[in-house]
C-alpha cells in the first residue's frame, strides 16, 4: 500500500475502485486501520457520542478534534488523515475557518479538513484550498444541523431537496472539495450526484453507488450497543469477545489463577 492523498481518491474514482474509508479517534484504530489496508480515515466529530458519551455531535470542540487527530497521526503514516471542523468552528466568518482549519493541519498532523453545508460554503471552501488545505464537503443528512432539521432523518426525498442536494454537490466541486460525503440520501440520489460530478463521493447510509464508503469504528466492530443504524454491518461482534476477556481475566484474579509463576519477577 503507498501513501494516500487526495490525488489518489481522485485517481480510485477515474479508474473506478471503490475507496475505503473509516472513523478513527486513536492511536491504535489509526494503527489497526492502516495494517488493514484502509484508504483514509476521518477523525470524525462523531467521537461526541462514541467516545464521549453525548447525545450528539454539537458539543465537541476544535480542541478535542486537534487532540484525538494528533493521536490518529501518529499511529499511522499511509493513510490521508482528514479532520472533522466541529460545529461552529467555521460558520462564523471566513478567518475563523481558516484559523481552526489551520490548527487541524499544524496541531493535529491531518492532511485534510471536513466542514459540512452547501454552496453557502463556496467562500470559505475557496479560501481553505487558496492557503494550503485540502477541503472535503459533507451533505444529506448534517450531524451538526439536527437541532434545526429535527433529528437524524433520510435527507433528499423529495424533488425540491433532491435538487438542492444535487446543486450543493456541484457547488462544492466548483469550490474546488477533493470530494464529498453523502450521509443518508436516496441510493438513486447519491447514484445521481456521484455520476454528475468529477470528485469522489464517500457514502454513509446513501447506497452501493457513491465511490467509496465511510462507517463508524465503533459501529462496524459492534462496539457500540445502543443504536445500530440501518446502514451499518457488525463485521465482528467485538463487545463479545471483549466481555469475555474482561469476565475470563476477573475470574483468574479472584481464582488466584493470574499470575501465574511466568507473569511477574521474583
Amino acid at each position: 500500500m503507498i501513501k494516500t492523498t487526495v490525488k489518489t481518491l481522485l485517481n480510485l474514482k477515474e479508474k473506478s475502485e471503490k475507496i475505503a474509508m473509516i472513523t478513527g479517534y486513536d492511536y491504535i484504530s489509526a494503527y489497526l486501520a492502516e495494517k488493514a489496508g484502509i484508504h483514509a480515515i476521518l477523525v470524525g466529530d462523531s467521537l461526541g457520542m462514541v467516545i464521549k458519551g453525548e447525545n450528539n455531535t454539537t458539543n465537541v470542540t476544535i480542541e478535542e478534534i486537534i487532540y484525538h487527530s494528533r493521536a490518529v497521526s501518529k499511529g499511522c503514516s499511509l493513510p490521508l488523515i482528514i479532520a472533522d471542523l466541529p460545529f461552529m468552528s467555521y460558520q462564523i466568518n471566513i478567518e475563523q475557518a481558516l484559523i481552526n482549519a489551520s490548527r487541524c493541519i499544524q496541531e493535529g498532523l491531518a492532511h485534510a479538513v471536513k466542514l459540512e453545508g452547501g454552496k453557502e460554503l463556496a467562500p470559505t471552501i475557496k479560501k481553505l484550498i487558496t492557503s494550503g488545505i485540502p477541503v472535503f464537503g459533507h451533505i444529506g443528512l448534517k450531524p451538526q444541523s439536527i437541532n434545526v432539521t429535527g433529528g437524524y432523518q433520510i435527507q433528499g426525498q423529495n424533488n425540491i431537496e433532491a435538487t438542492e442536494l444535487l446543486d450543493d454537490a456541484k457547488a462544492l466541486e466548483e469550490a474546488g472539495v477533493s470530494g464529498i460525503i453523502l450521509e443518508l440520501i436516496p441510493s438513486k440520489l447519491a447514484k445521481k450526484i456521484t455520476e454528475s460530478i468529477s470528485i469522489p463521493t464517500i457514502g454513509i447510509g446513501a447506497g452501493p453507488y457513491c465511490d467509496g464508503q465511510i462507517q463508524v469504528w465503533h459501529d462496524i466492530l459492534g462496539l457500540y450497543p445502543n443504536f445500530v443504524p440501518k446502514h451499518t454491518r457488525q463485521f465482528v461482534d467485538l463487545q463479545s469477545i471483549i466481555n469475555k476477556a474482561l469476565t475470563n481475566y476477573i475470574e483468574n484474579v479472584k481464582n488466584g489463577q493470574f499470575p501465574n509463576d511466568s507473569e511477574f519477577i521474583e
